[in-house]
This record gives structure tokens, C-alpha cells and sequence, in this order.
């Protein structure tokens, strides 16, 4: 963005990347394959790199206020320092957080979860989905909390999953009633509290009975539970996780 702002240029969108995306490995992998498609759907975005921090959804929800206006104040002055109008992000908690509690703070941007904007350059003609290898492939796809009953989003990734022309099952809990995978709330950082099962476990149970061979999900702490729990009940060989940004990147191989 720096280098934008250096040549006074505006970028179409501000891609805010997170710290899932920008340190987790298996998450930085997402990243890579949102950027192939802007890249392959010739979308002008810039990055802030090293002047984003964390959107302190995790302090937040940790009960920090402190922090959370702390490392969101930091933000807010950066963005509005570019000028930044419209944001993009590949993960709920950056865009529940960014878009409902930031503009208590001074930072009002139409902020986009990715599947919102694919299913928007989808409908402007400007992205081009096919099934490609997924085609008729039975797939699953687990809601995130911030982005299905937070932000009653529901559709853009099942449009986006229709595209590929897959067979798309639903676990028994979907939707307004989906079951979370376990990570929200800050306890992605943390150890689970006692108890008979772990959430993440339950869920992967209940992706696993709709036989399906993928679960889909649009959020990286959501792709580390679900992994862990197919790891857990010992069924790599049989599910894969992905993200859909990753399907729609190497359906065709773009």
C-alpha cells in the first residue's frame, strides 16, 4: 500500500491478509491461492504488510478491551491514512471485527468476506468458475460462526461450491444452526476446558457422516480444527479440508 500511496494511486480493494494468513502455514496457503485468483482476474489490490496488525478479535474476545482498542486504533489510523475505502479479507473473525466494531473506533469501510467478493466478480463476469476436478465431488461445507450466524452469510460460499459443480451435502447442523468448530471466542489459544469431547472432534464426526470427500470451510482457524479433528479420527486418507479460495484457485489449475 505504501508503494501505492508512493505513486498516488488507489488500489480497487485492500486485500487485509490477518495473522492466520500471514503466519500459519497452512493458512498462508489460502492466501496464496486468493491472491492467484485476483491476480488471474486482473483485480488492482494492495496489501498493508508489515504496517497491518492484528485485528484484536482474539483479545476481544479474550475480554481485553484494553488491547482490543489498542491494536485496533493502530489499524484505524493506517487505513485512514491511505485513504482506504473497501477492504477484502479471507478471514470471519478480520471481517466481523473490521466491519461491525470498527466503526465504533473511526474506521468505517465496506469490508468484504472473501467469498462475497468471488461471488461478486463472478456476477460482474469478471472471474470464471468451473468445475474442473472437483466436479461432481461429494463436499461438505462447515459454516463459520463470524461469517454464517454472526453476519447471516450463507449463501456466497454455496454459490461459489454450486459453481464447481460438486455435489453438495449438508451435516445435520448447518447454517443458523451450525455447530462451531471450536476456535472462536480465543480458544484457538488455548487448551479446551475438561470435558467428554472436544468441538472440533464433534464436528468433524458430523462432516465424516455425509460421506463427503471434502469439507469446505472460509476460515482459517475453522481449516486448523477441522484438520485436527480428521486427524484425529484418522481419515486423511479418506477427507481432505480445504478452503474454498483453494478450490476455486486449482479447479482449473489458474
Amino acid at each position: 500500500m505504501a508503494e501505492y500511496a508512493a505513486q498516488g494511486k488507489m488500489p480497487e480493494v485492500l486485500f487485509f491478509v490477518g495473522c492466520a494468513g500471514s503466519f500459519d502455514d497452512r493458512a498462508k496457503k489460502i492466501t496464496k491461492a486468493f491472491v492467484k485468483i485476483l491476480n488471474n482476474a486482473n483485480i488492482d489490490f494492495a496489501v498493508l504488510g508489515t504496517e497491518e496488525g492484528c485485528n484484536g478479535d482474539p483479545a476481544k474476545r479474550a475480554g481485553n478491551e484494553f488491547l482490543f482498542q489498542m491494536q485496533a486504533m493502530m489499524n484505524i489510523e493506517v487505513l485512514n491514512g491511505y485513504g482506504i475505502k473497501k477492504i477484502v479479507t479471507a478471514c470471519p473473525h478480520c471481517f466481523n471485527t473490521i466491519g461491525n466494531e470498527y466503526p465504533g473506533l473511526g474506521g468505517n469501510y465496506e469490508v468484504m468476506h472473501h467469498t462475497q467478493f468471488l461471488k461478486s466478480l463472478l456476477e460482474d463476469g469478471r472471474l470464471k468458475v468451473e468445475g474442473g476436478k472437483f466436479k461432481g465431488k461429494r463436499i461438505t461445507f462447515h459454516d463459520p460462526c463470524y461469517l454464517g450466524r454472526a453476519n447471516n452469510e450463507y449463501e456466497a460460499p454455496r454459490n461459489l461450491l454450486e459453481k464447481l459443480d460438486v455435489e453438495l451435502l449438508e451435516m445435520k447442523r448447518s447454517k443458523k444452526n451450525g455447530l462451531c468448530c471450536g476456535a472462536g471466542g480465543a480458544q484457538a489459544f488455548k487448551e479446551p476446558e475438561n470435558g467428554t469431547k472436544d468441538i472440533n472432534i464433534e464436528r468433524t464426526e458430523e462432516a465424516l457422516e455425509t460421506t463427503s470427500e471434502i469439507i469446505a470451510t472460509g476460515c482459517p482457524f475453522c481449516m486448523m480444527m477441522m484438520t485436527d479433528g480428521v486427524k484425529a479420527k484418522n481419515a486423511e486418507n479418506k477427507v481432505e479440508v480445504m478452503d474454498i479460495a483453494e478450490m476455486i484457485a486449482s479447479a482449473d489449475d489458474l
